[in-house]
């Protein structure tokens, strides 16, 4: 008998970067969350969609089309999409902010993933824009660094993010789903969340840990 599909909203429910992560590890794929240090910097919880990919360089000169590419990443979202900045892990500005965040949520964006700087933090907290970042940089992104590409696979500490691929972000960190596993990881973690509530329901009635996992195979 099939499996009920597993939607985007059931997945915000349940799922955490953790799980998802550990369904991975057991699928054989053990490298698909950067190790660098996110941060969640506006809103609490678990952050899930899909890659909208973009790649960013340094520059040095006067930018004939400021803000050309990173226009157009923002307004061709679709709903459900994650905006996934690879700017080599660059401080060189705050390639993300308030006005971007706006223009993708209109679109349909559920957040934004940048493997560098953004700013105006307090006004995308309070707009509730997910943003996770490597830290904040109050410097413009003009004549100092742009998208070069849009729509590609990218790498963001030797992990590949491809269009379209599932994403999971929270406190623990960020993890990319291939599209060519994700039928099978997700249903995988989602039979570990629920294994892990029974063990936590188990623990908490007072079964030691190691009669738990001997019982449920889950830790």
């Amino acid at each position: 008998m099939p499996h009920a599909p597993i939607t985007l909203a059931k997945m915000r429910e349940r799922f955490t970067s953790a799980v998802v992560c550990d369904a991975l590890d057991a699928a054989g794929f053990p490298n698909q969350s950067p190790r660098i240090a996110f941060r969640q910097l506006t809103v609490p919880g678990v952050l899930i969609g899909r890659c909208k990919t973009t790649l960013w360089a340094d520059m040095a000169h006067v930018d004939p089309k400021p803000y050309e590419l990173e226009l157009k990443a923002v307004d061709t979202c679709q709903p459900d999409d994650i905006l996934i900045a690879a700017a080599g892990g660059s401080m060189r500005s705050g390639i993300w902010g308030e006005l971007l965040s706006t223009a993708a949520r209109n679109a349909g964006c559920v957040g934004a993933i940048v493997d560098g700087a953004v700013r105006d933090v307090r006004q995308m907290a309070a707009m509730g824009f997910p943003v996770y970042a490597l830290g904040t940089i109050i410097y413009d992104s003009k004549d100092r660094q742009r998208v070069i590409d849009l729509d590609v696979p990218i790498e963001i500490d030797g992990v590949a993010f491809h269009p379209g691929d599932l994403v999971i972000a929270d406190l623990d960190g960020i993890v990319v789903v291939p599209r060519a596993v994700e039928a099978d990881v997700v249903q995988a973690a989602w039979a570990k969340v629920n294994a892990e509530n029974e063990v936590r329901d188990a623990i908490k009635a007072g079964m030691p840990a190691t009669d738990a996992f001997n019982k449920y195979g889950v830790l």
